[in-house]
């Protein structure tokens, strides 16, 4: 049973507006490999020019942080569920408002 990959809004023109698809990997490495070829282009937008995830880019399998884990050599079970979420930064400090 491949994982189910929870794609964020910026990501999901790639995939045809899915917001969650599903994809064959024994670990977080290979998953981004077969999206790819699923869905050309999703793996530059998640990894850098080196092959590792981009520093914005959180990925969890089953709600835990792959960073805190073995990265992209994470292990995948049957049926994993994969989030990939960008982060999200910017605004201003609530100090600078008052």
């Amino acid at each position: 049973m491949p994982a189910k990959v929870r794609i964020p809004a910026p990501l999901r023109k790639l995939t045809k507006d899915q917001a969650v698809v599903e994809c064959p990997g024994t670990t977080i490495e290979e998953l981004i490999l077969n999206l790819e070829k699923s869905y050309p282009g999703v793996r530059e937008r998640i990894c850098d020019e080196t092959g590792q995830i981009r520093r914005f880019i959180n990925v969890f399998v089953n709600g835990e942080d792959i960073r805190f884990k073995d990265g992209a050599k994470t292990k995948l079970q049957e049926g994993a569920e994969v989030s990939i979420i960008p982060a999200i930064a910017g605004g201003q400090p609530l100090l600078a408002r008052c």
